[in-house]
């Protein structure tokens, strides 16, 4: 076996590691951030943040799964949609998991330096430790997606800071739209492993909501969109984003009858058609400053 093919063996797992070929997980990301760059610049972004943010967003996501695999490198195994990744195989070492997750928080870090922004520079530190503390918070916490929604939408005052050199407070506003939307999106997620994770002892919104997690997710749903229908409001944004959020909505109405039944890959398929979500109100952030 030649040294590039190891070489190449090796890139596979790290790449796998990364969840580089599953990008739901950095496009739930990057949505809310978008949303934030479009209104802190009332759709005029500078696109030097945009591509910095975009790619920040990809290493971070990355970052979180390789200490969310370490984390849970025992548990994983006990779960029939987990037990097959490489750190609980045993391809890749736990010393190889944390010097990734080191070398991408430091590429990342010299993103937030490049744009030499303060604020900006403080928020990041925060950013990381959610990051880095969100693996740790299921084995305590009755509803670990809402520290996710918090870690996933943090690049929301982020990109209020880097934009405007301050943070007001619809971004606050914004950033806990999004951990309603995550504790939505993430419960179905989460109902996928339900049986596996009673079974190893795991917090998970979908067991703390029991038999209720149906109403929940959609009542999560209905905060997410009236919070940003009222930061929106504060914009004075017009028809397109009206029209994008009833878009949106009529999305959250067709997972209900996804997941009412409860079925594990029914649940799933609702979890990975939030990127729709995120993009049409984008898109509808996006077209009404747009047309001004």
């Amino acid at each position: 076996m030649t040294t590039l093919h190891l070489l190449r063996e090796r890139l596979d797992l790290y790449e796998k590691l990364m969840r580089l070929d599953k990008p739901i997980g950095t496009l739930l990301l990057l949505w809310p951030t978008l949303w934030a760059l479009w209104l802190s610049s009332a759709g005029r972004p500078d696109w030097m943040l945009v591509w910095v943010f975009a790619l920040g967003t990809l290493l971070m996501r990355s970052a979180g799964c390789v200490i969310n695999d370490f984390a849970d490198r025992d548990f994983d195994k006990h779960v029939e949609r987990t037990r097959e990744r490489p750190l609980t195989t045993g391809q890749v070492s736990s010393r190889e998991a944390l010097a990734l997750f080191a070398l991408l928080c430091l590429a990342s870090f010299a993103l937030v330096l490049l744009l030499r922004k303060p604020l900006l520079i403080w928020l990041s530190f925060a950013a990381f430790f959610l990051a880095a503390t969100y693996p740790l918070t299921k084995r305590f916490f009755a509803i670990p997606q809402a520290y996710l929604g918090v870690a996933f939408g943090f690049g929301i005052p982020m990109a209020y800071a880097a934009q405007l050199g301050e943070v007001p407070a619809q971004a606050w506003w914004l950033l806990l739209a999004n951990i309603f939307w995550a504790v939505a999106y993430d419960t179905e997620y989460a109902m996928v492993d339900r049986n596996d994770d009673l079974k190893i002892g795991i917090k998970t919104s979908a067991i703390t909501f029991g038999r209720f997690d149906v109403a929940a997710v959609m009542l999560c749903y209905a905060a997410t969109l009236a919070l940003i229908a009222w930061v929106g409001s504060t914009y004075a944004l017009g028809w397109p984003f009206y029209t994008a959020l009833a878009i949106a909505a009529g999305i959250m109405g067709v997972h209900y009858t996804w997941i009412r039944g409860r079925e594990r890959m029914a649940c799933f398929k609702a979890f990975l058609h939030n990127n729709w979500v995120g993009g049409i109100i984008f898109a509808g952030i996006a077209l009404d400053f747009l047309l001004r």
